[in-house]
């Protein structure tokens, strides 16, 4: 199973950076170039245990539908979202914030598998697993931003 790891350093509380990691809002604006907008369960706002929300977002040239589901929650230290529907087989995104100072690691750990077995496999040497980290980073670095303009007054949610 693949696991793409990033890891970001904010100059925010612990407590902003996991309610803008866990913002509907905030995910779909950091998704916006593939056209990401939650369409049922939880569609707006803060997501928390137990919550699920589908989306519908543009990759590799088409519209795809995912669904996922809020399974572990510890505010503001750790939460977990995993697949329920979609295109992978499965996924789980283990989302975790560490306070040190006056800044907050957030880490990502993405755990996934392709569908269609070997050729899935093949698929995640070729592209996959390189733009999935993409979309991490970019989603990261905007909720870096976010996070450290409302820490300065520049921004409000």
């Amino acid at each position: 199973m693949p696991l793409i790891e990033i890891k970001t350093v904010i100059k925010a509380d612990i407590e902003i950076c996991f309610d803008l990691a866990r913002n509907i809002d905030v995910h779909q604006e950091s998704l916006k170039h593939s056209n990401e907008i939650a369409i049922a369960g939880k569609t707006s706002g803060l997501i928390g245990l137990g919550e699920w929300v589908s989306w519908e977002a543009k990759h590799f040239g088409f519209v795809q539908h995912l669904t996922s589901k809020i399974t572990e929650f510890d505010s503001p230290n750790y939460f977990v979202d995993e697949m329920i529907f979609g295109a992978f087989k499965s996924y789980r995104h283990e989302h975790v914030f560490e306070q040190i100072g006056d800044k907050t690691v957030m880490k990502d750990k993405f755990y996934y598998k392709s569908p269609f077995g070997t050729l899935g496999t093949v698929a995640d040497k070729l592209f996959l697993k390189e733009y999935m980290t993409k979309l991490l980073i970019t989603r990261s670095n905007m909720l870096k931003v976010t996070a450290e303009k409302i820490i300065k007054g520049g921004f409000k949610l």
